[in-house]
């Protein structure tokens, strides 16, 4: 049996890039809806600390995720746009759940 997975990977952000990392997720939305068993995607940011941001996605199950990270839409979208260039992010912190209980309307 399949059980839905979720995944969330807090960003670590400095100001000066939040606005730039905030306009890249915003394109990653509409791509992530494209994804096969990509259910939700969501991109947060924290209304108490300003330097973290969190990408949440939920998926079909595990193997949907695993998947998406062998695929070549997700090696698109996470190498650098140029070797000089430096990821918006100084540091994250992933975590992973498989889904126990779920109410939905």
């Amino acid at each position: 049996m399949n059980e839905m997975y979720v995944v969330m990977n807090e960003l670590h952000v400095p100001s000066e890039r939040k606005e730039m990392l905030t306009e890249r997720f915003s394109r990653s939305a509409d791509n992530m809806s494209q994804v096969p068993g990509c259910i939700e995607f969501l991109f947060l940011d924290n209304e108490k600390e300003d330097g973290k941001q969190v990408v949440f996605t939920k998926w079909e199950s595990k193997q949907d995720y695993e998947n998406w990270l062998e695929s070549d839409a997700f090696q698109k979208a996470h190498k650098s746009k140029g070797s000089s260039e430096k990821p918006a992010a100084q540091t994250n912190e992933l975590q992973a759940y498989t889904v126990a209980h779920q109410s939905s309307k």
